[in-house]
């Protein structure tokens, strides 16, 4: 069989890091089976659906790597719902109900004070003509229900969470179609993935009833329900929800105000709620012929959003040159091997070329102690031996050796404490900048 899968975003706003994991576990699993990945915009939600936020989800799955095979929008299938809706209602499957959201609150609460689970009482498929009627001539337009069959039990071999069975008789009858005549995700996923051989649902553990549920339906249609594999959902590392800070950014966000590599992202959630620890990848190869459901827990998968920095950091010192070259404009291969060491995102380094050009406002502490190396800085053009012959002969000269002879160069050079070797920055710094810099002025 060859596995086809699907992602399924609602254009009605931005991809955030659960949204991602969907997908990313879809992706993996497709590319080491070799099968096709649809991207399915459910933008059923004419409302709130935006060509702003489709074109943004496509920019972000491109960022991270995540191609689709195949993509369309639930808006241009609307007649082909439809059709299906005819059918289900002549196989009386779908029946109109006409309570209001307060009466069927209503009803909720009065079950649950009996100690009774709060399922429909399937009420609407008692009323008479006369009481349509008078419903109708009310103002109310119906919303229309799934007869589910009952009583009966909906199992299937989770890839993730194993035997799954559920007694449908304490399911509610789900409403597919609202009152206003727009359609819920329930049914056009079921005739979606049907029309385009989906072969495997992968999703949340939230959806768990929701497939119990579709199963029904696939059944109804005449097709039946693809395999399935629910993961457990993300929470902050505290157990807390996804709150701004614990990884309920938008993907846009990661990208353009932190600064982020996708690799990071896909580093840390293609390995989140598994039994494999979380590890730099700078190649998304190695985890695509790693993937296998098995490794993946029943636990709650708990997300600690400041392993991206680290991750971050880890994957671009471990990147060479060669792979970044196209983004690092007007830098050479020497430059990026020095601060390479001391990159912790891409856009640090024009931190470190505004350091060289200037102007930089130099630390000195010692000002007599700074022009006696003045003195002792090596003639002519500075090369890649400079800083060894002039820290040698200051050395000598003054007895300063160690933290006390490097420290107080570079303050006076960089006005840093840290960074990139002194070898390598002091002839892109240039004789004109050292020499003003040493003598404390600003360049």
């Amino acid at each position: 069989m060859s596995v086809k899968v699907r992602f399924a975003p609602s254009p009605t706003g931005k991809l955030h890091l659960g949204n991602i994991r969907a997908a990313l576990v879809n992706w993996l699993f497709c590319c080491q089976q070799g099968g096709e990945f649809i991207l399915r915009i459910d933008d059923t939600d004419r409302e709130r659906s935006t060509k702003e936020n489709e074109d943004l989800i496509k920019t972000d799955l491109n960022w991270l790597g995540i191609h689709w095979h195949d993509t369309f929008r639930q808006s241009e299938r609307f007649d082909r719902y439809d059709a299906v809706v005819e059918k289900l209602k002549a196989d009386g499957r779908l029946y109109p109900c006409y309570e209001t959201s307060e009466e069927l609150d209503m009803k909720r609460k009065i079950q649950l004070g009996r100690g009774q689970p709060p399922v429909y009482d399937r009420a609407a498929l008692s009323l008479t003509a006369d009481e349509i009627a008078a419903y109708e001539a009310e103002g109310r337009t119906p919303h229309w229900r799934f007869k589910l069959n009952v009583p009966s039990r909906i199992e299937w071999s989770d890839k993730i969470r194993g035997f799954v069975s559920f007694d449908m008789a304490s399911v509610s009858d789900p409403i597919l179609i609202r009152g206003d005549g727009s359609y819920l995700y329930t049914l056009p996923s079921v005739i979606d993935d049907i029309d385009y051989g989906i072969t495997h649902i992968v999703r949340g553990e939230d959806h768990v009833t929701n497939s119990a549920v579709q199963v029904q339906i696939f059944e109804a249609i005449g097709g039946s329900a693809p395999e399935m594999a629910h993961f457990a959902l993300l929470t902050g590392k505290g157990g807390e929800g996804l709150s701004k800070r614990y990884g309920a950014m938008s993907i846009s966000e990661f990208r353009d105000d932190a600064g982020l590599e996708p690799m990071a992202i896909i580093s840390l959630i293609a390995r989140v709620g598994t039994s494999e620890p979380i590890e730099a990848f700078s190649s998304i190869d190695p985890l695509i012929e790693g993937f296998d459901f098995g490794k993946f827990g029943r636990a709650t998968a708990k997300l600690d959003p400041d392993e991206l920095e680290w991750l971050n950091t880890k994957i671009l010192r471990m990147t060479p040159y060669a792979d970044l070259k196209d983004r690092l404009e007007g830098i050479d291969e020497a430059f990026w091997n020095a601060i390479q060491p001391n990159i912790n995102k891409l856009t640090d380094v024009k931190d470190w070329l505004s350091i060289i050009n200037g102007p930089v406002t130099p630390v000195i502490e010692d000002a007599d102690h700074i022009a006696k190396t003045l003195e002792l800085l090596p003639a002519g053009e500075l090369t890649g031996d400079s800083w060894g012959e002039w820290t040698g002969r200051v050395k000598a000269e003054t007895g300063v050796k160690g933290k006390a002879l490097f420290m107080p160069l570079r303050q006076a050079l960089t006005g840093q404490n840290h960074g990139p070797d002194m070898g390598v920055l002091l002839p892109l710094i240039g004789r004109d900048r050292v020499t003003a810099r040493l003598k404390g002025e600003a360049a």
